[in-house]
């Protein structure tokens, strides 16, 4: 959106657009449903806010990227596969 667009229903947010694989957004939007967010939207705003919060996390999103890359090539890791890689009790 343009700057001082009239139709923006908060001047204080941007929109930005992001590119990842439809088999890995397949995954993502799995997991904020699994989580109980209201939206993959604010899965994503929860999680950016919590890799700029959090920095010695990185190596989690190190994983992402890298598994984004096997999804590009055909291959990847199962949601159980993270779950117990790195623990979590969200089931």
């Amino acid at each position: 959106m343009s700057e001082g667009d009239s139709n923006d229903p908060d001047p204080e947010s941007d929109r930005i657009n992001l590119r990842i694989a439809r088999s890995f957004l397949d995954v993502v939007d799995e997991t904020w449903r699994e989580r109980g967010f209201n939206s993959r939207s604010e899965f994503i705003r929860f999680a950016l806010r919590d890799a700029v919060n959090h920095p010695e996390g990185a190596g989690v999103w190190k994983d992402i990227e890298l598994s984004e890359a096997q999804f590009d090539e055909g291959e990847g890791i199962s949601s159980d596969e993270i779950r117990a890689r790195y623990g979590s009790d969200d089931e």
